[in-house]
């Protein structure tokens, strides 16, 4: 059985790849899409050989799931009425900018009975997957720490915006890997201690940071550390957008999980550049089906809107650290 689902704002870079694969998958009648700017709503809409609806609420009435991919601090605006209207919501990442509008968002789909889901597609990623069985297995034995990156280049436009953005590189990639160590380890974050600054261009937002996070919780790393180096330092040119790794460190042994590593490199005699092409499993395509299977079930699954509301916690606690340079409970 194939869900109804929509797109709510052609904003967010990923938007793009998310309406591809709704395009191609099975589960998916994609319908349509709507965006707070016509022109290119309407252009997506074109692109993807789907309707292009004047206001979101039309689409509403025609769907029974949408992707809300709008600017950060106008989910709560684009969530909240779809998730009253009875529409399923997966919603792009960060969750919000505030806790008030991430709670908000969380209350709204209680009381409608809607699913709120967040875009966290890295825990779809295989090697995610296979390492999350195997710490959980015991196979590192207790876990003592655990270091993180997700690098990138600035996106530009309105992620330098921090009215939008509600931050720079922490706001943007902090939150795929707090959701990956407490969905792996089943952990919550208890403190963080972050530096925080602009060494990569960005101008008047932050590019560039480490943080220290105190995990407690769960069965195997009850007062580990972990660090996430979530920084836009790949410069124009790079051939790899970012990546995401992690290594794992226990009593027993050490896991280096890459899950981006199979790529095809190419190297350009003529304009002598290189360039990067992923291989692997789309994590977006695995992502979305599970939503649509989910909603199609009536059983909710992935990422939640209380886990987006957690990893928000974390980016804010980083952020308070940064301009205090101390640590800040979580």
């Amino acid at each position: 059985m194939s869900v109804r689902v929509g797109i709510v704002s052609f904003a967010h870079v990923h938007s793009p790849a998310y309406a591809a694969v709704l395009r191609d998958l099975d589960a998916a009648d994609f319908v349509g899409i709507t965006d707070e700017d016509p022109g290119r709503g309407a252009e997506a809409a074109e692109l993807f050989g789907v309707r292009h609806f004047d206001s979101a609420g039309s689409l509403f009435e025609e769907v029974d799931a949408v992707v809300v991919c709008s600017e950060n601090s106008n989910h709560a605006r684009d969530v909240i009425p779809a998730l009253q209207a009875g529409v399923h919501v997966l919603c792009e990442k960060p969750i919000s900018t505030t806790l008030e509008d991430a709670r908000a968002m969380i209350q709204a789909s209680d009381t409608s009975g809607s699913q709120l889901r967040t875009a966290f597609p890295v825990r779809y990623l295989p090697s995610m997957v296979r390492a999350r069985e195997l710490v959980r297995g015991g196979a590192l034995g207790r876990v003592l720490a655990i270091n993180g990156t997700n690098h990138g280049q600035n996106p530009g436009g309105w992620f330098l915006d921090p009215e939008l953005a509600g931050g720079g590189a922490v706001m943007d990639h902090t939150v795929h890997l707090a959701d990956v160590l407490r969905w792996m380890l089943d952990v919550e974050v208890k403190s963080v201690y972050a530096e925080i600054d602009a060494f990569f261009g960005a101008g008047g937002t932050d590019d560039a940071a480490v943080l220290t996070l105190e995990l407690e919780g769960g069965p195997v790393a009850d007062g580990a550390f972990a660090t996430i180096d979530p920084s836009w330092s790949r410069g124009e040119g790079y051939p790899t957008w970012g990546d995401v790794t992690l290594r794992i460190a226990g009593t027993s042994g050490v896991l280096d999980v890459d899950p981006f590593a199979q790529p095809l490199r190419i190297f350009d005699h003529e304009k002598g550049t290189p360039s990067w092409s992923y291989m692997g499993e789309d994590m977006n395509a695995l992502m979305l089906a599970d939503f649509l299977r989910g909603v199609a079930e009536g059983e909710p699954s992935g990422a939640s809107g209380l886990d987006g509301l957690r990893t928000l916690e974390v980016v804010l606690a980083a952020y308070h650290s940064g301009e205090n340079h101390e640590p800040k409970n979580v």
